[in-house]
């Protein structure tokens, strides 16, 4: 089934991500290669994963082992902020590239701010050096409020293309979104289901699930994708991985989109980028 891009702006050059993308948190490596191998097979065309979530290397032998080509595979991963800096972020990036087996990757991120140990400057521009040389295709940053984002500009320039943080209806994070909306900065999910918990159940989500004859997973998902958002849901099981790329069919009302502002409550499943260093 077709997945709609969405267009990054990276320094001088625009580059389509396809809009849901297959998340590989907390999946271990030794099962990492089947998961994203179903999901290439059902359609999926972005893969992210991380150097902290330890299966680089199993989504390298996936992406080696499908007949899907390389230029058709979306790929990110992120740097972790203990390997920021001028060449700690570079060589943090050449380990990725080894373990995922790639000569080029489409996207690169900064994995958290970690505001205590302030190196995200530093890695930013390496960030910038790796994509001006051709290693990278598009650059940017997660889990970046809007204080973060507007000293990565004043200092270097140049506003991030994209922006992975924590969202979804019980966490819609307004002044984010906003923000990397008014900077041409696309916002991206993680925890798009919240992790499974409490929004899954919820009366709202569910009355417009039975009236779409859908899952609420599906219901969220497709909220991420009126909302513009780039979307990661996970899964290992192949049944919900189908089920996941089907959202993206759904079509929610402008009832239902009301609705379901209505939920935003504060609700995080990780830590507060203000206060997380480690």
């Amino acid at each position: 089934m077709p997945i709609n891009d969405i267009v990054l702006t990276s320094g001088s050059h625009e580059i389509a991500i396809p809009q849901v993308g297959f998340g590989v948190w907390q999946v271990p490596d030794a099962e990492v290669d089947a998961a994203v191998l179903s999901a290439l097979e059902t359609g999926y065309r972005h893969i992210d994963t991380a150097k902290l979530y330890n299966n680089e290397a199993g989504v390298g032998r996936a992406l080696a082992a499908t007949d899907v080509p390389r230029e058709d595979v979306f790929v990110t991963t992120k740097v972790w902020p203990t390997e920021f800096g001028a060449q700690e972020t570079v060589d943090s990036f050449n380990a990725s590239m080894d373990r995922l087996g790639l000569e080029t990757l489409d996207l690169f991120l900064l994995h958290w701010p970690f505001p205590a140990t302030d190196r995200y400057i530093d890695a930013w521009a390496a960030l910038k050096s790796l994509r001006d040389a051709g290693r990278v295709r598009a650059i940017g940053v997660c889990n970046f409020h809007p204080d973060h984002l507007q000293r990565l500009f004043d200092e270097t320039g140049e506003w991030p293309s994209i922006n992975q943080v924590e969202l979804h209806p019980y966490l819609q994070q307004h002044d984010v979104v906003e923000f990397n909306a008014e900077h041409g900065i696309v916002t991206e999910s993680w925890s798009p289901l919240a992790s499974g918990k409490q929004v899954l159940e919820d009366p709202v989500i569910g009355a417009i699930a039975s009236r779409l004859g859908a899952t609420p997973a599906q219901v969220i998902i497709a909220w991420h994708v009126a909302r513009g958002f780039v979307v990661l849901p996970k899964s290992v099981t192949p049944s919900r991985i189908a089920e996941n790329l089907a959202a993206a069919e759904l079509t929610l009302t402008e009832a239902d989109l009301a609705e379901i502002a209505t939920l935003d409550r504060g609700f995080r499943t990780g830590p507060n980028p203000d206060e997380f260093n480690g």
